[in-house]
């Protein structure tokens, strides 16, 4: 069997951190498996989706490295939906509904207020024809519901949650058709997983009532059911649903100077018994993914954690994975310099103007002014294709006896404008000797 898991986002907005987490762990399995991962667009909204955001999840998706191995979009299946939806009308599965929303609000209000659930009462299916008559003559449109079957326990072994049990006629029948004849999420996905051959579908927890009512829809269509994996949803680093989750996506990543690897790193382990590393590239969270490491536990996202993160993968990079997105002139040699003092790639730039200058020039005493013009008569007659910087510092040291941050923090901030940076034996000789020099000498 061809493992085939898809993510189905709707294109009403942009990704938040929350969906991201759900595509990376079905591309994880697919691609663990030697299997197929898809892209459903959830479009049956025709109103709010657009092209513009079908077009923004896909190049989320690239940025991440998560690619796809076919797509699909609802939009293009309601005949689809149609013949299914007739063939569970003709086997007695759905049945139209004349309530209007306030008069299911008024039963939903009475049930709770007598202690009960708000199950819904099945009162369409009494309806007389003369009934019927007489609301499609006020000018009501049904809408549609699927008939759970009560007398079939709902049962499944949850790839996360384990076993799962739930009493159908505990549950109201879902809705599936709105009045105006439009979808709602349920049928179509179930018909859409059945067709397109999914065989694991990876989501939230907030899923598990709707994956109860989609199998009774998967055995009324004839369907085998794919294998169910419920995740315990993200919070924020507070412990609480966060509102911010819901806007950080790849746009605010992006903003933020993080690195993909440093989101599917975190994303791909936390609210797992894993631990969260560093990671360059996707081959070890492919290796270690397996759904008996999640917890049910929520999982914890934390910015700070993802900017610590991006800073030790950034230290990792060599130059070729960086070469293209490098300020000009920055070579392997300046890439290893820099490369320690970075939390974000984009700070390679400010770290290289520091090389190629103008450097704001730091006010000095008389003394160390003194010192620095010696420096700079030291450096001029070093040989500058070796150790400079040791050179210089040994010879000032024994010339003038200064050591330690005497000795080291005015040249540095007399080279560079800084009080801290790259190390100094590799940023020199990329300054250059006669950028040094004239830096050197520049108080005077």
């Amino acid at each position: 069997m061809t493992i085939v898991t898809r993510f189905a986002p709707s294109p009403t907005g942009r990704l938040h951190v929350g969906n991201i987490r759900t595509a990376l762990h079905n591309w994880l399995y697919a691609r663990k498996e030697g299997g197929r991962f898809l892209l459903r667009l959830d479009d049956t909204d025709t109103e709010r989706s657009t092209e513009a955001f079908a077009e923004a999840i896909r190049a989320d998706l690239v940025w991440l490295g998560l690619d796809m191995d076919g797509e699909e979009r609802q939009s293009a299946r309601f005949d689809h939906y149609e013949a299914a939806f007739a063939r569970l009308r003709s086997a007695g599965r759905v049945y139209p509904c004349y309530e209007t929303p306030q008069e299911l609000e008024l039963k939903r209000k009475v049930l709770l207020g007598r202690g009960k659930p708000p199950v819904y009462d099945r009162a369409a299916l009494g309806l007389t024809e003369a009934q019927i008559a007489a609301f499609e003559a006020e000018g009501r449109q049904p809408h549609w519901r699927f008939k759970l079957d009560h007398g079939s326990p709902i049962a499944w072994d949850d790839l996360v949650r384990g076993p799962q049990h739930f009493d159908p006629a505990l549950l109201s029948d879902p809705v599936i058709r709105r009045e105006d004849g439009s979808w709602l999420y349920m049928l179509p996905s179930a018909v859409d997983d059945a067709e397109m051959g999914t065989t694991h579908v990876v989501r939230g927890e907030d899923h598990v009532t709707n994956t109860g009512l989609q199998l009774q829809m998967f055995e009324a269509m004839g369907a085998s059911p794919p294998a169910f994996a419920h995740e315990a949803l993200l919070v924020g680093s507070e412990g609480k649903l966060s509102k911010r989750l819901g806007s950080l996506g790849v746009e605010s990543f992006r903003e933020e100077g993080i690195e993909p690897m440093a989101v599917l790193s975190l994303l791909a382990r936390i609210g797992t018994s894993d631990s969260v590393e560093p990671f360059v590239d996707t081959a070890p969270l492919v290796a270690g993914f397996d759904f008996a490491h999640f917890g049910r536990a929520p999982a914890r996202f934390d910015l700070e954690e993802l900017k610590g993160l991006n800073t030790k993968i950034v230290h990792q990079l060599d130059f070729g994975a960086v070469r293209d997105r490098l300020p000009e002139g920055v070579d392997a040699g300046g890439w290893e310099a820099i490369r320690p003092n970075l939390a974000t790639l984009a700070e390679a730039a400010d770290w290289w103007h520091v090389v190629e200058g103008p450097v704001d020039a730091v006010a000095f005493d008389e003394e160390t002014a003194a010192f620095l013009d010696r420096a700079e008569a030291v450096a001029a007659d070093l040989d500058w294709s070796g150790d400079v910087w040791h050179a210089l510092t040994d010879a000032l040291k024994a010339e003038t006896g200064r050591k330690g941050r005497a000795l080291f923090l005015p040249l540095r901030q007399a080279l560079t404008g800084r009080d801290h940076g790259p190390e100094m034996a590799a940023l020199l000789p990329l300054i250059g000797r006669e950028r040094a020099l004239a830096r050197l000498g520049r108080h005077s």
